[in-house]
């Protein structure tokens, strides 16, 4: 190796090794975060040791120095006097210990002396403690919306240059947020929120800055807002149809609920088209808390609740339609056309099939024309599903069975869509068994 290659070589390995102390023999245990210095003037950089804080008065800094030097030697800490632009005493301890250790620092600019004879090294660091004072509080707060607002006041970091004293603020970039929980909600201060909960909400008041330094506040929504839920249990079927509606509502107050329950969507249409007047939408209004209603007639029926919340300053009011349309089925009626009163368990009975009938009559007739059976019913009701009923058990005047053959039957009705049913035709009656 060349003599010029030695001597470049030698060079670069005492330049490492004296970056490696100085940034190495100055060190703060429990810092929350480093910085770097960007002095102005000075040429040199040094760290500058964070420690986050949640009492503006605290002085929690700590700095150690460590050497390499052993014997008995000086630790002399001095700290930054920006009035007079110097290092001024601060501390100062002989040891055989191979570091030094000041605690309880207030922000400011340390530097330590360690000499033995006449070897010596110097150390510097800046020492903040960073805080952040909060506060939150609830704003207007009405209907639609309310309002947070939020306040903070922080530590500045500021050190000084070491050639020309100039000040220096630390960057921090400050940021805040508003959190429900997890979900975050805003990130200015005074944020205005829509669709305000339906029950008491704590939000969360966050500062923090690059650090992760922080300061919180809590601070409670009182809710003065309701959300009409409902759900209806059946919502179809034949008439009569008995519906149980099912109050879902959120901090609704109990005594205030509103259930309009709307015509026949079919009536309140044909009333439209020759009317040019206001009509009447509205069959029945209810105040019960979950009401039941019996839907006497068959139609398409609509249904609105509306919630309030009353507070001190506002009575704050929801209302919902129903999703889906409660449909009660149109009249029918279904007749068999074979009838075996044989007595085996099967198909023993005549019996005829109705949907949602106010009334009906069946009357059954021999082949010669003669009335052999007659059932009538002027109030059907309190059936679920399709309503069947036996109208006849094969017998005649005396308790005789009828004979085997053709028979005829006339069913006359109202329907509960007020529509008159009429239906006719014939069924065979075995008597055989196989």
């Amino acid at each position: 190796m060349s003599k010029k290659r030695s001597i470049t070589v030698l060079i670069f390995a005492l330049c490492f090794l004296f970056s490696g102390w100085v940034n190495g023999q100055i060190s703060a245990p429990g810092s929350d975060a480093v910085d770097k210095t960007s002095y102005p003037t000075f040429q040199e950089t040094d760290d500058i040791f964070i420690f986050c804080s949640e009492d503006s008065l605290a002085n929690n800094g700590i700095l150690r120095a460590t050497t390499q030097i052993t014997g008995t030697k000086t630790f002399l800490w001095e700290v930054y006097n920006n009035q007079t632009a110097a290092f001024e005493f601060y501390f100062s301890e002989s040891s055989d210990n191979s570091y030094s250790e000041i605690t309880g620092l207030a922000d400011g600019g340390y530097r330590v002396t360690i000499t033995l004879g006449a070897n010596s090294e110097i150390y510097r660091a800046w020492v903040f403690n960073n805080w952040t004072i909060t506060d939150a509080v609830v704003g207007e707060s009405n209907c639609v919306s309310f309002s947070l607002s939020g306040n903070f006041t922080t530590a500045k970091l500021n050190y000084y240059d070491l050639v020309d004293n100039s000040e220096v603020e630390v960057y921090k970039n400050v940021q805040v947020a508003w959190k429900d929980g997890d979900v975050l909600m805003a990130s200015t201060l005074n944020p205005q929120i829509f669709n305000p909960p339906t029950k008491d909400t704590d939000y969360t008041f966050r500062v923090y800055d690059k650090f992760d330094c922080e300061g919180t506040t809590n601070v409670t929504y009182e809710s003065i807002v309701t959300k009409a839920v409902f759900s209806v249990d059946p919502d179809n079927g034949e008439a009569p149809l008995i519906v149980n509606f099912n109050n879902e509502s959120e901090n609704g107050d109990s005594d205030q609920y509103e259930w309009y329950l709307y015509r026949n969507l079919d009536e309140i249409k044909r009333e439209g088209e020759d009317s040019d007047g206001p009509i009447d939408s509205i069959m029945i209004v209810a105040y019960d808390e979950s009401p039941i209603y019996t839907y006497e007639n068959s139609g398409t029926y609509d249904v609105k609740l509306v919630s309030k919340k009353i507070s001190e300053f506002h009575t704050c009011i929801d209302t919902v339609y129903i999703e889906k349309y409660i449909k009660v089925d149109t009249s029918f009626v279904a007749v068999p056309n074979v009838f075996t009163p044989n007595g085996d368990g099967t198909n023993d009975n005549f019996v005829v099939q109705f949907w949602s009938m106010q009334s009906i009559k069946i009357s059954i007739f021999n082949r010669w024309g003669k009335r052999i059976h007659f059932w009538e019913s002027e109030d059907i009701r309190g059936f679920e599903g399709t309503w069947s009923e036996t109208v006849w058990d094969g017998r005649i005047m005396g308790g005789r069975f009828a004979s085997p053959g053709v028979y005829y039957y006339n069913v006359v009705g109202e329907g509960r869509d007020g529509k008159r049913k009429r239906a006719h035709g014939f069924f065979h009656l075995f008597r055989g068994k196989d």
